[in-house]
């Protein structure tokens, strides 16, 4: 049983934009259930996140500043430190632009009773513009499953999911040695999630809790194309080591058996979207770039070619509509 004076929640936000940090703290502030800690880390901003900050006069609010920017170059290592601080039961990384429903920890205090012995839950979310202004839902998911179940629907289905729609047990995440940490943080969440729903699987609730924001500055639509094709090689890395232990439950070994078939074809196509995706910022360049890099990253001269191709494709049919 826990102790009355615990700190059931730890919600941590790495903080470096201020443009919407304001309404991200009011959205944590405003939880219907109040037994949380709130871990506000100033990544050497050049945004005025200590007046941001200092505008709410909130104990339950723990703030720091780091001396140099450290997310710039290693954005999980500032995850990490935040995770570091945390003291409560069950922690969240919350993005400094995405905001909660009043009742996101409220309803995942209910998915945590029902299943506590799990180290990772899950809740659907609704993706907003910069005007706060709904886009879509996130899919919906079982009530519960395995890690096997998980890997298929992210890698091979329409699952779409972010870091702030995760609760980790903390003593869980901290002994696993905090967030999976890949360049520029691509995939680092999936690879955290999947580790900590290795041995009991996930929990998940279909009741939209999050809203996350989708914009111009949002971190998977910028950074450098070599780090991001790095991030994917360390991910095939990851899951060759994962996969290479067969599960017990007869299911799972169905999955797992699908999965290792057809993972390599599955990265191998992500790397042309990433490689197309790359030559919207010159297509030459891109392409000699590429060339001189495909044993390094284990491309073909043809699938250069073709990736070229469909940029052109895509390029001609948004010129004509």
């Amino acid at each position: 049983m826990n102790n009355l004076n615990q700190i059931y929640f730890s919600i941590g936000i790495p903080a470096y934009k201020g443009e919407y940090l304001q309404e991200c703290i009011e959205s944590i502030l405003s939880q219907n259930y109040k037994n949380f800690e709130l871990i506000i880390i100033n990544d050497c901003s050049p945004d005025p996140i200590d007046t941001i900050v200092r505008e709410f006069n909130d104990p339950r609010i723990n703030y720091f500043l780091n001396e140099q920017n450290i997310g710039g170059k290693d954005l999980v290592l500032n995850w990490n430190k935040c995770l570091s601080k945390a003291s409560g039961n069950y922690f969240i990384l919350m993005g400094d632009d995405d905001k909660m429903e009043p009742d996101y920890l409220q309803e995942f205090k209910k998915l945590i009773l029902k299943y506590p012995d799990l180290a990772i839950y899950h809740c659907r979310s609704i993706i907003i513009d910069e005007n706060s202004k709904p886009i879509m839902l996130t899919p919906s998911c079982p009530e519960f499953e395995t890690v096997y179940e998980n890997i298929w629907h992210r890698r091979f289905g329409d699952r779409i999911q972010f870091i702030s729609d995760f609760v980790y047990k903390t003593s869980t995440l901290k002994a696993m040695g905090g967030f999976y940490n890949l360049p520029m943080a691509w995939a680092s969440d999936d690879i955290s999630a999947f580790r900590a729903m290795q041995e009991k699987g996930i929990a998940h609730t279909n009741k939209p809790l999050l809203n996350y924001r989708k914009h111009p500055k949002t971190l998977s639509n910028s950074g450098n194309i070599l780090l991001k094709m790095n991030a994917i090689m360390l991910q095939i890395k990851w899951f060759k080591s994962f996969l290479a232990d067969t599960p017990t439950c007869p299911l799972d070994q169905i999955t797992h058996s699908y999965i290792c078939r057809h993972l390599p074809k599955n990265f191998q196509k992500q790397k042309l979207m990433t490689i197309k995706e790359s030559m919207n910022n010159g297509l030459l360049k891109r392409m000699f770039l590429w060339f001189r890099k495909r044993k390094i990253y284990k491309i073909t001269t043809q699938e250069i070619i073709y990736a070229m191709l469909l940029n052109v494709k895509t390029a001609f049919v948004n010129k004509k509509y």
